[in-house]
């Protein structure tokens, strides 16, 4: 259970990353918008890889760094699309929509990755989805 204080300050700060950037790209463009917002991601990140001492150089060419690169390019467009929902609609309606990745990831850890489908979980998967339905007000 030590990760939920990991999950608190992942949802505080995205929760916090939608509203601001709907207000920003009424001015900023969302790819110039997300190029300036990510470009403080890398230089975190390299912080906390300096301070923890995790990582070395033969990680970016290991098996598994193919899997992180792809991942990367999956992230990059649902991001930037994300960007481009928030300068175009509500965020009270593209926030609920994009949280439908939980339902998706949810199936995928079930269906690809052997994870338990239990009944709980899957009534969760379906709330979760009824859920997101109507706080988008039955736009999705």
């Amino acid at each position: 259970m030590d990760y939920l204080l990991w999950v608190i300050v992942a949802l505080v700060a995205y929760g916090l990353m939608a509203p601001l950037t709907s207000v920003v790209t009424s001015d900023v463009p969302p790819a110039v918008a997300l190029f300036l917002s990510t470009t403080i991601f890398p230089c975190l990140t390299a912080v906390v890889l300096v301070v923890t001492g995790t990582g070395s150089l033969s990680d970016v060419s290991s098996p598994s760094a193919g899997i992180v690169y792809v991942a990367g390019l999956f992230l990059s467009a649902g991001i930037l699309a994300y960007y481009q929902a928030l300068e175009r609609g509500p965020v009270s309606v593209v926030v609920p929509i994009y949280g439908l990745f939980i339902v998706g990831s949810s199936i995928i850890g079930i269906v690809f990755l052997g994870e338990e489908l239990t009944a709980t979980r899957a009534a969760g998967i379906v709330v979760a989805a009824a859920a997101i339905y109507l706080a988008a007000g039955g736009e999705a």
